[in-house]
């Protein structure tokens, strides 16, 4: 099967993931495309497939001939896609020698150069866009597809060498908890990349320090006539403590190495509100510093209207796989000669997010992120470019090969 009709085949399947929900995989309709991902897998010949009673997908290209001491590696992928909007129905659009303009989505959307100027690069590239209603679902169906038909070669060419290949799909990596039961010890790799990244080139060793916090607050309502020194308005008190964080450390005012305070959620009533933020940071010691700071400014707020009226749940989510994967630098080297000897010129930049290969690292598996051609991800705006689907594919056979010639 082609890539391009690998990848649409995939997009068909509404994987949205959810974060309130308390089962493991988030939603059932994930397992729709994993078990077809089995399904598939077996049909291809590859060996040792199975998915295990947490919707993990495994499976095994087994060493060429003279390569059976070759290090184990593995390419991971996952099958959700983002909550924040619909993944049903994606109708996709092609659009074959992109001519450099303003894209129009349908009557009333249009991605506009102007705004996305990174659509410049894709000049002559076949484009697959959304119709402008739901996401795409390239994050990250783009590198299940690209590992799928990398698969596809390896075993119908077997004159290609190679070490033992491992593969494996994972659920819920939107909502933060893909590799939460991933057995790293079965999947037997030394070293495997996520392929999840974006922009032709990019290779990621470097993440967010990421932690989560909710904030509850319980008001006391009073008559607005009467409620001098009496009434706690939750709602500003919600707002008080969003305005003791520095406004220069918003996403929207943030770039490169810089973290982040992000308010995600902000909810209620005089009597009672919620708040939800996500905390980022490369580095550690700043991570630490940004806790402390919102941590600081629930108890200045406490001092004012007083203990118990505001509860803080703060909790680490994943660190800087950076400091694990550093100690083992062939894995990084051999993606950026893989990607040259696919024409592609690499980009060593941080993710201003996170992967299950930041989790992956710290469980014993170091796990760079490799590019996808996906851009925009997570809204109606996304889009994926072909070309650059296939110069990832080949940057997985590349790896394959350069592992066995080390």
């Amino acid at each position: 099967m082609e890539l391009k009709e690998r990848f649409l085949k995939y997009v068909s399947f509404d994987t949205q993931s959810c974060e309130a929900s308390e089962t493991f995989p988030s939603t059932a309709k994930q397992l729709a495309l994993l078990n077809h991902l089995v399904e598939e897998m077996t049909g291809m010949g590859l060996e040792e497939v199975e998915i295990d009673p947490n919707g993990y997908v495994m499976g095994s290209i087994p060493a060429t001939p003279g390569c059976e001491q070759v290090p184990t590696i593995g390419f991971i992928a996952h099958v959700d896609t983002s909550p924040d909007m619909s993944g049903a129905g994606v109708r996709p659009r092609i659009i074959e020698r992109y001519d450099g303009g303003d894209i129009r989505l349908n009557d009333s959307l249009t991605m506009r150069v102007a705004d996305f100027p990174e659509l410049a690069f894709f000049k002559g590239h076949t484009l697959i866009t959304t119709d402008g209603t739901t996401l795409l679902g390239a994050d990250d169906k783009a590198g299940i597809a690209e590992i799928m038909t990398a698969a596809e070669y390896l075993l119908a060419h077997p004159e290609v060498r190679h070490g033992k290949i491992r593969i494996g799909f994972t659920p819920d990596e939107e909502i933060g908890r893909g590799v939460d039961f991933f057995d790293v010890e079965r999947f037997g790799a030394r070293f495997a990349y996520t392929v999840d990244g974006g922009f032709e080139g990019e290779l990621e060793y470097e993440n967010f320090n990421a932690a989560g916090a909710k904030i509850s607050i319980q008001g006391k309502n009073i008559h607005p006539g009467y409620a001098k020194d009496k009434m706690i308005n939750a709602l500003q008190v919600a707002c008080d403590i969003h305005a003791l964080l520095p406004a220069w450390q918003r996403p929207e005012h943030t770039e490169g190495y810089e973290g982040f305070f992000h308010l995600v959620g902000m909810s209620g009533t005089v009597e009672q509100a919620e708040m939800s933020y996500i905390i980022r940071d490369h580095d550690r010691a700043r991570f630490e510093q940004k806790k402390e700071l919102l941590q600081a400014a629930v108890r200045m707020l406490e001092r004012t209207v007083g203990e118990g009226v505001i509860t803080l749940r703060l909790k680490d989510q994943y660190y800087n796989m950076k400091e694990m994967v550093e100690p083992h630098m062939e894995v990084v080297d051999m993606a950026f000669r893989a990607m040259k000897e696919a024409g592609v010129e690499p980009v060593v930049r941080p993710i201003r997010g996170g992967t299950d290969g930041s989790r992956l690292s710290y469980m014993g598996l170091p796990c760079p992120n490799l590019f996808t051609g996906g851009m925009n991800f997570h809204g109606k705006y996304e889009y994926c470019s072909l070309d650059t689907m296939h110069r990832a594919m080949q940057t997985i056979l590349n790896l394959a090969q350069l592992w066995a010639r080390r």
